[in-house]
C-alpha cells in the first residue's frame, strides 16, 4: 500500500462487493454446515420426550409450569449496572462473562427444591450442541454440574431469583434463553420469546477473563470511553481531531456481531480473543471478504463518503448491516483504526488507537528503506520504491496470550488497514507489543511486519554510473520517530513510543536489533564516515494559503573551508508518502568557512502548491547535497504539515437529559476560490444522532451557518464534533464540549 498499485482499486466494480462465490453444499465433507452465524435459529422443542410416546404427548398439567421470565434487562437493574453496560442503547439484556446476572422466575406453585427439577437454557445458532459450547443447561443447585454455574438467591412465593455465572470462556454473542421442566415423560420448554435473548460480552472486570484489564482507569478509558482522539500531522507538529466511536449506541452491537457472522467465524471459536482480534482484523476491510470498509487514497470518492469527512463509527457500521454487508466507501489508515476500535470496545474489549508518527512500510521485506540519489546526491524518484508514512494509525487491544511465553500479553497490535496478506488474507495481529520491544519477532501474528513499521532505518544510496548502489547516509532516528495514543481519561496525549522500543543509541536497542537479524530481519551493516557539514531544516509553521520560509541550517564542524552543490526538492504528498506534485525545486551552492554556520532561505509563494495539495495538505522537503572537497553526501528532511481553518461549533441551551438544545456550525471561506459541492457532518454521542448537510458552492469570503435542534439522551460529559470536506478542501474540524446533568 506504499505504492498506489498495492491499494485498493476505489471503482465502483469494486465498492459494490463483487460477484460473489457461487455456494456449494456441504454434503460429502461434512454431516452438516458449520453453524457459523449468530442470528439464525434452530427449531427448538417445546416438548421434548424421553421415550416413544405412541399416543402422543401425555398432560402435563400436574407438573410445575412456568408463567414468566423476567431478565431483568432494564438500565436501573443491578444486571447492567453491575455488569458495566448501562449504557448500550438496547432493548435487551447484555451482560458479562465470569460475572454473575440475575434472572426472575414464576411458576405456578411454589417450588419445591427436592422434587422440582430445571434448567435455564441458554442456546445460539442453528444447530445447538453442547459439545460446542452453544447449548448450555444451568441447573439451580450444585447437585448436576454445567459449565455456567447456577444457584437459587430466594424463593418468593412462586417466583424464584436465580443467579447464573457464564463460564470464562464461554461464546462472545447473543443467546436465546429457554426454561426447561424436567418431568416423568420428557423435558417442557418455554415457547420461544425474542425478548428474552441475552448478549454476553468478554468482561475485562473479571481476572478469569482473557481480556481482564486490572487498572480502573484504563478500563473506563479503554472500554467506556465513547469519545476518541485521532493523532496526525507531523511528528513535531501533532494536529488532532475528535471522533466518536459511539459503542453503545442503538444496532452498533449487533453489527459488530453482523461482521463475525459475515466471516463465517464458527460461534464455537467466539469465546477466544485472540482469534476474534484476528478475524476483525481482516473484516473491517473489504479486499478479499466482503468487509467493512474499501480503502481508497486516490483523492477520488464521487461515488462514496471522502475518508476525511467522517465524524464517528456509528454511520458506517449501521450503513454495513442495514445493506446485509455491502462494504461501505471509503477508508484510511484512522478510519479503519476508529472503526476497529469501536468493535473492540462494543464485544468488551480493550483497545485503544495508535499513531506511529514516520511509520515505515518497507516492500522488500528487510528493515532498509531505501533512497536513490544519482552520482551528484539529488534525488532519483524514479527508482525510489520504498514509502515511509508520515504518520500511520493501528489498534491495541488488551489480552493474555496463552499461545506465547509469559510476559508477553497485555496490549497487542491489531491493524485492519489492508497493506500486506497474513495467512493469505489482508489482516495484521494481534502482535505482542512487548515481544515487538524486545525483538521477539518470531511469535505469531506478524511481528516482523510492525517490528519495521518502527525500527527501519532511512539509507541514502548513491546510484553509480554502472548501475550499484553505494550507502552514502544513513539515518537510524526518522522511522518510528513518536508513537502517540490519548490519555487516560482527558484530552491530552500519552507518549507510549517506549512500549514500542527502547532508547535510540542505548545498549539494550543494539541487543534487540541483534536479536531481530537473527530472526531474518536485514539491516544496512556499511560502514559510512561521518560527515563534517551537517544541513537541517528547522520547524515552520504554516496555515493552508499562506505564504513561508523553508529555512536551511548548514553547519561546517572542520578546521577547513567546504563547498557544498545542494538540491532543494519539496513535493506534495499524500499522507502515505507517496508523492503528488513537485512544487519547489531549487540548487545552492553554499560556501562554508571553517567552524561556520550559516543559513540559506527559499521562499515558498502560496500559488506554487495552494492547487495542487493533496488530502491532507502535506509537503515533503527533501534536501540532499555533495561537499566538494570530501565527496560526502549531505541530506535533511523535513515534513511541512499545513493547518486548515477551523469550523466553529456553538451550543446554546440548558444541558439537561429531555431538555431541547441546540447546536449551530459556522465557517467562512477564507480562500480567493469557490468551494464546491462541499458535505458537513455532525454528531454527538448520546446526545445528537449523526446529521449530514451539503452545500453546492461557498463563494470566497461568504460564511455558511447550520443550526440544529437536539435534546441529550443521558447525563455526562460528551462533545458535540462536525466536519467540513470537499475536492478543495478536506480535514476541517470543529468541536463542542459539553456536560449534561440529569
Amino acid at each position: 500500500m506504499a505504492d498506489q498499485e498495492t491499494q485498493e482499486n476505489p471503482s465502483p466494480a469494486v465498492t459494490s462487493a463483487a460477484v460473489k462465490p457461487k455456494r456449494v453444499s456441504h454434503r460429502g465433507r461434512s454431516a452438516g454446515p458449520k453453524t457459523s452465524s449468530n442470528k439464525e435459529e434452530g427449531k427448538i422443542e417445546e416438548f421434548e420426550p424421553f421415550m416413544l410416546l405412541p399416543r402422543g404427548p401425555p398432560p402435563l398439567k400436574d407438573f410445575l409450569d412456568i408463567w414468566d421470565v423476567d431478565v431483568l434487562k432494564s438500565p436501573q437493574e443491578e444486571n447492567k449496572r453491575g455488569h458495566h453496560t448501562h449504557l448500550y442503547s438496547s432493548d435487551f439484556l447484555i451482560v458479562r462473562r465470569a460475572q454473575e446476572f440475575q434472572i426472575k422466575i414464576t411458576f405456578d406453585r411454589p417450588y419445591k427444591p427436592t422434587e422440582d427439577k430445571f434448567a435455564v437454557e441458554f442456546i445460539m445458532g442453528s444447530s445447538p450442541q453442547y459439545s460446542k459450547a452453544t447449548y448450555i443447561p444451568v441447573f439451580p443447585n450444585e447437585e448436576r454440574k454445567s459449565v455456567w454455574r447456577g444457584r437459587i438467591i430466594e424463593t418468593n412465593d412462586n417466583v424464584v431469583t436465580m443467579g447464573i455465572i457464564p463460564s470464562p470462556e464461554c461464546i462472545v454473542g447473543k443467546y436465546m434463553i429457554y426454561i426447561g421442566v424436567v418431568t416423568p415423560y420428557g423435558i417442557r420448554r418455554t415457547r420461544r420469546d425474542p425478548s428474552k435473548d441475552v448478549y454476553i460480552l468478554f468482561n475485562p472486570w473479571s481476572q478469569a477473563d482473557a481480556v481482564f484489564l486490572d487498572d480502573e482507569e484504563e478500563r473506563e478509558e479503554c472500554v467506556m470511553n465513547e469519545l476518541g482522539i485521532i493523532y496526525h500531522g507531523a511528528h513535531d507538529d501533532v494536529s488532532e481531531r475528535a471522533w466518536n466511536f459511539g459503542q453503545f449506541e442503538y444496532g452498533v452491537l449487533d453489527a459488530c456481531l453482523f461482521i463475525l457472522d459475515k466471516a463465517e467465524m464458527p460461534l464455537s471459536n467466539r469465546g477466544d480473543v485472540v482469534k476474534v482480534a484476528r478475524v476483525a482484523s481482516a473484516m473491517l476491510n473489504s479486499r478479499d471478504d466482503y468487509g467493512v470498509l474499501v480503502g481508497n487514497w486516490s483523492g477520488d470518492y464521487m461515488d462514496g463518503v471522502p475518508p476525511t469527512s467522517w465524524t464517528g463509527s456509528v454511520e458506517i457500521l449501521l450503513d454495513y448491516i442495514n445493506s446485509k454487508g455491502t462494504p461501505v466507501c471509503y477508508a484510511q489508515c484512522w478510519v479503519y483504526a476508529a472503526v476497529f476500535n469501536t468493535f473492540l470496545r462494543c464485544l468488551g474489549i480493550p483497545g485503544r488507537v495508535v499513531t506511529n508518527f514516520f511509520s515505515a512500510h518497507d516492500n522488500d521485506g528487510n528493515l532498509k528503506m531505501d533512497i536513490i540519489l544519482d552520482e551528484n546526491g539529488k534525488v532519483d524518484r524514479d527508482r525510489t520504491k520504498d514509502s515511509i508514512w508520515n504518520y500511520h494509525c493501528w489498534n491495541e487491544c488488551y489480552m493474555v496470550r496463552p499461545d506465547l511465553p509469559a510476559g508477553f500479553g497485555g496490549w497487542q497490535v491489531v491493524d485492519a488497514t489492508p497493506q500486506e496478506t497474513s495467512d493469505g488474507m489482508y489482516r495484521c495481529g494481534p502482535a505482542s507489543v512487548a515481544a515487538i520491544k524486545h525483538g521477539q519477532i518470531c511469535f505469531p501474528f506478524d511481528a516482523p511486519f510492525v517490528f519495521a513499521e518502527v525500527n527501519s532505518d532511512v539509507v541514502f544510496y548513491r546510484r553509480q554510473k554502472d548501475g550499484t548502489l553505494e550507502p552514502v547516509r544513513v539515518n537510524q532516528t526518522h522511522v518510528g520517530r513518536m508513537v502517540l495514543t490519548k490519555a487516560v481519561l482527558h484530552d491530552g496525549r500519552r507518549d507510549i513510543t517506549s512500549d514500542y522500543k527502547f532508547p535510540e543509541g542505548t545498549p539494550e536497542e543494539r541487543q534487540v536489533l541483534e536479536k531481530a537479524e537473527a530472526f531474518g530481519c536485514q539491516r544496512e551493516k556499511s560502514s559510512i564516515p561521518d560527515c563534517d557539514v551537517d544541513v537541517e531544516i528547522p520547524i515552520v509553521e504554516v496555515r493552508v494559503g499562506d505564504k513561508f520560509d523553508l529555512i536551511l541550517r548548514f553547519n561546517n564542524r572542520s578546521d577547513q573551508q567546504r563547498t557544498a552543490d545542494v538540491y532543494i526538492s519539496g513535493t506534495v504528498v499524500y499522507y502515505t508518502g507517496v508523492p503528488s506534485s513537485e512544487i519547489v525545486y531549487k540548487t545552492l551552492k553554499v560556501k562554508l568557512e571553517p567552524q561556520q554556520s550559516k543559513e540559506e532561505k527559499v521562499s515558498v509563494r502560496s500559488e506554487d502548491y495552494m492547487h495542487k495539495l493533496v488530502e491532507q495538505g502535506n509537503i515533503n522537503i527533501i534536501t540532499t547535497g555533495k561537499v566538494k572537497q570530501t565527496g560526502q553526501i549531505i541530506t535533511a528532511m523535513k515534513l511541512i504539515h499545513t493547518h486548515k481553518p477551523k469550523l466553529i461549533v456553538k451550543v446554546t441551551g440548558s444541558p439537561r437529559v429531555s431538555e431541547e438544545m441546540y447546536v449551530t456550525l459556522e465557517f467562512t471561506n477564507p480562500f480567493q476560490f469557490n468551494l464546491e459541492n462541499v458535505d458537513v457532518r455532525m454528531e454527538g454521542s448520546g446526545i445528537l444522532p449523526f446529521k449530514h448537510k451539503h452545500y453546492s458552492l461557498i463563494a470566497p469570503g461568504t460564511s455558511i451557518t447550520w443550526t440544529e435542534a437536539f435534546s441529550p439522551r443521558r447525563a455526562g460529559s460528551t462533545k458535540l464534533m462536525a466536519s467540513l470536506d470537499c475536492a478543495a478542501l478536506r480535514y476541517v474540524y470543529g468541536e463542542a464540549e459539553l456536560t449534561v446533568q440529569h
